[in-house]
Order: structure tokens, then sequence, then C-alpha cells
């Protein structure tokens, strides 16, 4: 702010009564509060003070600029106040994104228990498969799978996550098995919103486009199909976990499983992040981590 510690240490000045005890009270030099002064005279081009050996006398001029800016150094004070309270109370709006089933099973349990404790917060928790706009859509907080691209937010892992490319054991007994990437294009492929599946090949992340006869954007729906031997899909473990491990559902290619996939916390950057956006993302990743959900 132009002028403002000048301004504050003009104000100092004429409620001490002196250079000294202004200087003493913010805890500068005596000569640092001249130099202020005199710079402040000479930017408004007017003298404010009049002084003498003994004591200081405003003039006309300082008599008027007194007399407006001596609330100012209060109301900042007030005002840094009222925003230090809003910023460490957990109160008011909280904009949540998440993907459906996700959310559904794991995010909101959690986030329930969140807002027991702090019955304050307003909470807008959106569930949705499409990729949304954090900035434009003003949301808080998105909890997002996969590998990240996009560098312009911030981000913080949840948690692991694991993509399986699996089948039903009447499909294989009915079609076989892949072998290679390349010998996808042969088999009944039921896709998801992605049309591509991520592996890995040689040690680098390697995207395979799908081509299906079987499309949905429910996650509960494909693996609908895929237990119904209807195809082969790629899903998360949070979907298949029980049925890998009971043998209902067959592990594909285990050789190309990308294995760098995650849970992630992706806000907004920002110079410093609200209290309540720290709150929240810490209490998932405590509760994440005390008790993996998958």
């Amino acid at each position: 702010m132009k002028n403002w510690e000048a301004m504050e240490a003009f104000i100092e000045v004429v409620r001490q009564g002196s250079f000294s005890a202004a200087a003493l009270q913010l805890k500068v030099s005596a000569s640092h509060i001249s130099r202020l002064i005199t710079q402040l005279e000479s930017e408004l081009g007017t003298t404010l003070l009049f002084r003498t050996t003994r004591r200081i006398r405003l003039s006309e001029a300082g008599e008027l600029y007194y007399h407006h800016c001596r609330g100012l150094p209060e109301a900042l004070s007030s005002a840094e106040e009222v925003i230090s309270s809003l910023n460490n109370a957990l109160v008011g709006p909280f904009k949540i994104t998440c993907a459906t089933t996700f959310g559904e099973r794991f995010i909101a349990p959690v986030i329930n228990d969140f807002l027991i404790e702090h019955p304050k917060i307003e909470l807008d928790f959106h569930l949705s498969n499409r990729p949304v706009d954090l900035i434009e859509e003003g949301y808080d907080l998105a909890i997002r799978m996969g590998s990240l691209k996009d560098s312009s937010h911030l981000s913080r892992r949840l948690c692991d996550r694991v993509e399986y490319l699996c089948a039903s054991r009447d499909y294989v007994d009915r079609h076989g098995i892949p072998h290679t990437l390349a010998e996808l294009n042969k088999h009944h492929c039921l896709i998801g919103s992605k049309t591509h599946w991520l592996f890995q090949q040689d040690g680098q992340r390697k995207e395979v486009k799908v081509s299906s006869h079987w499309r949905s954007n429910s996650g509960p729906a494909l693996l609908d199909a895929v237990k119904k031997g209807l195809g082969i899909a790629q899903l998360p473990d949070y979907y298949v976990a029980d049925e890998l491990a009971s043998g209902e559902l067959i592990a594909l290619l285990p050789q190309y499983q990308y294995p760098y996939s995650g849970v992630w916390l992706v806000y907004p950057k920002v110079r410093q992040p609200s209290p309540k956006l720290q709150k929240v993302c810490d209490y998932l990743i405590q509760r994440f981590s005390q008790q993996p959900p998958f």
C-alpha cells in the first residue's frame, strides 16, 4: 500500500507527541521516523508537522490529513482479525467432486464422519464421472483416479489404485486369453467412460485404444457384463477385488499391469490453502491410511 509506512509513522507521531516516543512504539529509530515524515510531506507537496526542539505542532494540512487517516491502522487491524477468524474457523461452504461409485462407497462415509466433528461446514458433494473444471465450477477439492496429467493444480496422494484387465471363467473357456497387447483386438472388449486402456510395456506407460460393441459410463454395469461373460474389461481394484479373490474373475496380462496409478486429492493452486481444505485432506489421508478401503 503506497505511503502506508509513512502514514502509520505520522499518525503515531501525532498520538505520542514526539518522534522519539513514536519510534519507541513502532520499534524503529527516531531518524527513520523523521525520514518517513519528510518523504510523506514531499510526496503530498505540503508541510504536515512543524517541529521544534520541545514539541511538534500540526499544520492546517496536517490536521486535515490526520483527521482522515487516524482510524486506518485500527481498521486494517480489524480487517485482518476478521479474515484470520474466517480462515481459522471450519465454517461455511466446501465443495467436493468425485467419481460416482468411489465417492458413494468410500469418500461419502469418511466425509460424513468429518462433518460430525465439524458441523458448521456446508458441504456440496457432487458425484460425477465427468472431469470438472475446479476453477470454473468453483470446487475446493476433487478426488481423481489414475495418473494425473493436469499440472495446473496441486495434489496429494490419497491411496494406491490398481486397474485389472479381467474376464470371467466362462469367457476364458469360450474365447481363450490374450497373451500380448496386440491380441486384444481379437477379443470382445467392454469399455466404460474411457476409450483407452492403460498398461506398462518395457517400463514405459502405454495407452491402448480399444474398440467395442459394448459401452457404458456405469462401473457396476460394466462389472456385471464382465461377470456374465460378455467380454474383457479393465476395472479398478475396488470393483473387482472380491471377484478376483474368489476366482469368479481372472486377471489377464498381469505382466503389462500399470503400477503407478492412484487416487488423488486435487485442488487449485493458491498462495495459502484454507484451513478447511487442509483439514479435510489431512482427515481423508489419515482415515485411508488407517483402514485402506480395498
